[in-house]
């Protein structure tokens, strides 16, 4: 490995020490759905974004808020000795992509029938410091 590669990939491994990741996979509501609670938190504090998510009435941000919790338990998992209020956590980002479909049908008029598609999604969550996010 070049001198240049080895620097770029041992200064990415420090940046990645400083993240902590969520991931929930195929959780089933639409990823429409998700992405309407997802982009209310987006670039919040940690703070903020439990609060907006505990309050919130869609069923989406119920499933949200664990996985927020789950980033955070991760984010002490890594450093020990941090206090989360002094870290300064925000969720650095946050992606919902389109996870698998169920394909069932329904019946319909004149024996025929209609496709429904039961859609699923994949979230991830990265919380980040303040200062970090914002270089």
């Amino acid at each position: 490995m070049g001198v240049r590669k080895k620097q770029m990939a041992e200064r990415i491994k420090e940046e990645k020490k400083e993240l902590a990741f969520a991931k929930l996979n195929d959780c089933p509501t639409s990823p429409r759905k998700m992405r309407l609670v997802a982009d209310l938190v987006r670039g919040q504090e940690v703070e903020r974004a439990l609060a907006i998510l505990r309050f919130s009435t869609k069923e989406a941000s119920r499933r949200l808020e664990k996985l927020l919790l789950s980033a955070i338990a991760n984010w002490q998992a890594k450093n020990e000795d941090a206090d989360i209020e002094e870290a300064n956590l925000i969720v650095s980002e946050i992606r919902v992509d389109g996870g698998r479909s169920l394909k069932r049908l329904r019946p319909a008029p004149q024996g025929r029938a209609h496709r429904i598609r039961k859609r699923s999604n994949h979230v991830t969550l990265v919380l980040g410091a303040r200062n970090n996010a914002a270089s």
